[in-house]
């Protein structure tokens, strides 16, 4: 016996082109991310300065207007920082991006060395340590290698993003359709 759908499934089920428009996108944006890593790492990044000035903006008509509910020293600080982001995302999104990897390789150097140390710390009251140790040898090796060449390390990142872009995109299709069948 068939159940009637609830108002709730109904809906999604009405929406359904939403997903697939969403899984369409990722899927796009997976494919130019794999095939150009460096031009998507470009996008991306000038995409992060253009939200950057936006927010910088309405932050500097917030202070302008007042009521905002924050410190006027912060707003202003804020407003400042949204905008030389963004301002040099945009004039130079590859040297952004660049320096954001180089705050990934420091991160991962940092990461790593704790990992080492922790593990030697506490060898005598866990096994396998060695799994920790060499996490934290990985994540030193591979700070060191984004470090070394940026670019790379740009790169590097793009291609897992668009990795993971290809599997959300793909899933959001098979959900969308999955959907449809409930309108």
């Amino acid at each position: 016996m068939n159940s009637p759908l609830s108002p709730l499934l109904s809906a999604v089920g009405r929406s359904w082109w939403i997903l697939l428009l969403y899984g369409l996108v990722a899927l796009g944006f997976g494919i130019v991310a794999i095939g150009w890593p460096l031009s998507a790492a470009m996008a991306l990044a000038w995409t992060l300065g253009v939200v950057a000035i936006v927010e910088g903006v309405i932050s500097l008509f917030a202070l302008i207007s007042g009521g905002s509910g924050a410190s006027r020293g912060w707003l202003a600080l804020y407003a400042i920082a949204s905008l030389g982001f963004g301002i040099l995302a945009v004039i130079n999104p590859l040297a952004t991006a660049s320096v954001l990897v180089l705050f990934l390789a420091a991160w991962l150097l940092v990461a790593g060395i704790y990992r080492i140390v922790f593990a030697i710390r506490v060898r005598r009251q866990i096994q396998g340590e060695w799994l920790l140790i060499l996490s934290g040898v990985l994540a030193v090796v591979l700070g060191l290698l984004f470090a070394a060449n940026p670019y790379a390390g740009v790169a590097v990142t793009t291609l897992w993003i668009g990795i993971g872009s290809l599997l959300y995109g793909l899933l959001q299709v098979l959900v969308a359709f999955k959907l449809r069948k409930l309108k």
